[in-house]
């Protein structure tokens, strides 16, 4: 089978969407082409924008930091990044060094938080107790803030995060299934807040898949961090992304037409399900807050390290 675009007879990948046979030039460019007409249909970016990237070291981190560099080398934005460090031993230290390599490669600005040294306490730590809520509810918590704090620290307008295809559609059936309607309406290509405190968080990979973003980075020879987190195997969405995928199967358009479905939706969830509060500060900690206390806070009480 010949590459669809070009005819070239090496072919490394059939499309989900489209059936297309496409060599390693055609495929590259299909990928950067998808982000670039999301960035560009959703305005997504603003010439003189500072962007923030969330670099773990990750195949989607790195893959979106490279995409981007080339708009920052045609000096439409600045760029740079913040690597979170969970503290997971033998998995997060890893990552961490390829994040700081890439840095130093496209000569950006780049920082590394550890969660110990904001909160007192490290992922693992928190999952060694009994009372725990999930590895993911405490990580996606404590680095939302971190992410944050960095930006404004850094000066940043935007923030952006790697968030694909496979991601986006598996936080839309979580949060259904679970019935979360704070949560249903916030996913997006461009998340904005009414606190001047929280920067503008943008995704420009959310209609890539998984697998395209993997194989972006080994056919452009990027380094990157593929050991997935251990913690992952125990999580909700491990069990939605693998029902996803089965389905996947016989259905290999079912991640686009979930994303196109929710998309068409997305408002009318929100203008039902919008609540009514008064933005108020955190009694701790002085984020904005829609109660006494963030969630952070909140975590971080109830595990008595404040």
């Amino acid at each position: 089978m010949n590459c669809t675009k070009c005819g070239n007879p090496h072919v490394i990948i059939k499309k989900e969407e489209s059936g297309q046979f496409l060599c390693k030039d055609c495929f590259i460019k299909s990928v950067e082409k998808k982000v670039s007409k999301t960035i560009k249909k959703e305005k997504l970016l603003e010439k003189g924008d500072k962007v923030l990237v969330a670099l773990s070291g990750g195949k989607d981190s790195v893959t979106l930091l490279e995409i981007l560099d080339d708009y920052r080398r045609r000096h439409i934005i600045d760029l740079c990044a913040v690597t979170v460090d969970e503290g997971i031993d033998n998995y997060r230290q890893d990552g961490i060094d390829i994040a700081i390599r890439h840095a130093e490669r496209l000569g950006i600005e780049h920082k590394v938080v550890a969660i110990k040294d904001e909160y007192g306490i490290t992922l693992d730590e928190i999952m060694e107790r009994d009372n725990h809520r999930g590895s993911c509810t405490y990580c996606g918590v404590f680095r939302r803030d971190i992410i944050n704090k960095t930006a404004r620290e850094m000066g940043a307008t935007k923030i952006a995060m790697g968030h694909n295809l496979d991601d986006e559609v598996q936080g839309i059936m979580m949060n259904y299934l679970e019935g979360n309607t704070d949560n249903i309406s916030k996913f997006g290509p461009k998340t904005e807040s009414k606190a001047k405190e929280f920067t503008v968080k943008i995704k420009p990979l959310r209609e890539v898949p998984e697998r395209e973003i993997g194989l972006y980075a080994v056919a452009k020879d990027l380094e990157v961090h593929f050991a997935g987190c251990p913690y992952a195997q125990q999580s909700f969405r491990k069990e939605v992304s693998d029902l996803i995928n089965q389905l996947s199967e016989n259905h290999p358009t079912i991640k686009y037409s979930t994303l196109r479905g929710y998309d068409k939706v997305k408002e009318a969830i929100g203008d039902e399900f919008k609540k009514e509060f008064k933005l108020r500060r955190c009694s701790v900690c002085g984020e904005p807050s829609a109660n006494e206390l963030c969630r952070k806070c909140t975590f971080l009480k109830e595990l008595e390290v404040i």
